[in-house]
């Protein structure tokens, strides 16, 4: 293999498209999949590659200093991917230290790791940092988060995605090591841990169980194709700029309560419903603690200068990513019981 990748969270949402995206159009590298495997990594979103001769699995908690320093022992590293982190906003304002290990210390690890490596050897090396645009703060009806954006983070969740995007960016000015942060705008598509809204809404749909929104429905998010994402980070690594920062974004602004109403109508057709049916079970619930208003990412850097698009509608994006669910009962099952815990201990323990 010409070089050695490693992808942190590749079990996850992101991360296994991501994985999978580099196992099939790599080739020639080494591609070294490290995840912890908590609730929202799971083995089973990739099936389909566990088998590649240029694909390998690692189980490491990137908050254990001693485990990540053993994996860089094993394998000579050219790049790194990191994907791990803590993301649910929600589950920060329960725990936050868990977001501030994990996010914080677990990325000062890597980078640590990184830097006693490469010992200033860093031609052909990269470490690519995914954070998001939660790290801004919110915006009002108006504008667009770009790259210089200030950072006005508003939860325990962003405030430790924005420590680990300032940790990246000082290894880079004081230790000269390559690094690339890109800021994306919330995810959506196949295998997603159905606590975020579209794959929760989807499942109580399907079960005719409420549909809780925040508030009014009135807050507004920037919809990204996770396989769009996926093109966006491989564009990145392979011709970004060391030390740059670019936003990406799917130009897709929907209100909360627009974008249930939407799947309600997909889901109503999908199902054979009668129209309306589904709307029924919206349920308006208090809001969420410190809730930003609206995010909205403008990507034309990356646009412009590396030449990235989303490829997908929002109405195909969605109609896409339900088709999936639906094709895919016995994996949401799983993930809703529990079971997929299963899966790593059947095809790894013994190893």
């Amino acid at each position: 293999m010409k070089k050695n990748i490693i992808i942190t969270g590749g079990a996850g949402f992101i991360g296994s498209h991501v994985v999978r995206l580099f196992v099939n159009n790599y080739p020639e590298y080494k591609i070294i999949n490290l995840d912890k495997l908590t609730y929202a990594g799971n083995l089973e979103n990739l099936k389909d590659i566990e088998k590649a001769d240029n694909y390998v699995f690692e189980k490491v908690d990137i908050v254990k200093k001693e485990e990540v320093e053993l994996l860089f022992e094993k394998y000579p590293v050219d790049g790194v991917v990191h994907l791990a982190a803590e993301s649910h906003v929600d589950r920060s304002i329960t725990n936050p230290n868990e977001f501030i290990m994990t996010n914080v210390i677990g990325t000062a690890n890597l980078l640590n790791a990184v830097v006693k490596q490469w010992k200033g050897n860093t031609d052909g090396k990269m470490f690519y940092h995914i954070s998001t645009d939660e790290v801004y703060g919110s915006l009002d009806k108006g504008g667009f988060f770009i790259e210089s954006t200030p950072y006005d983070p508003r939860s325990p969740y962003s405030a430790s995605k924005a420590s680990s995007d300032h940790l990246v960016r000082a290894y880079h000015n004081t230790y000269k090591i390559p690094v690339i942060i890109s800021n994306c705008s919330n995810n959506y598509g196949p295998n997603q841990f159905p606590e975020k809204l579209i794959p929760l809404a989807f499942n109580n749909i399907k079960n005719k169980k409420t549909i809780p929104v925040y508030g009014k429905g009135e807050n507004i998010r920037d919809w990204l194709f996770v396989i769009d994402h996926a093109r966006a980070i491989d564009v990145i690594f392979h011709k970004g700029t060391p030390g740059e920062t670019y936003n990406i974004g799917g130009n897709n602004e929907w209100k909360n309560i627009d974008l249930i109403r939407l799947l309600c109508r997909i889901m109503d057709s999908k199902l054979n419903r009668s129209s309306g049916e589904s709307e029924k079970l919206i349920s308006f619930v208090t809001d969420r603690a410190g809730h930003d208003l609206r995010y909205a990412i403008d990507s034309n850097k990356l646009q412009k200068e590396l030449g990235w698009k989303p490829s997908v509608t929002f109405e195909e994006g969605l109609g896409k990513t339900v088709d999936w669910y639906l094709m895919n009962e016995e994996w949401l099952q799983n993930v809703v019981s529990g079971d997929y815990g299963a899966y790593y201990e059947r095809q790894y323990k013994s190893r």
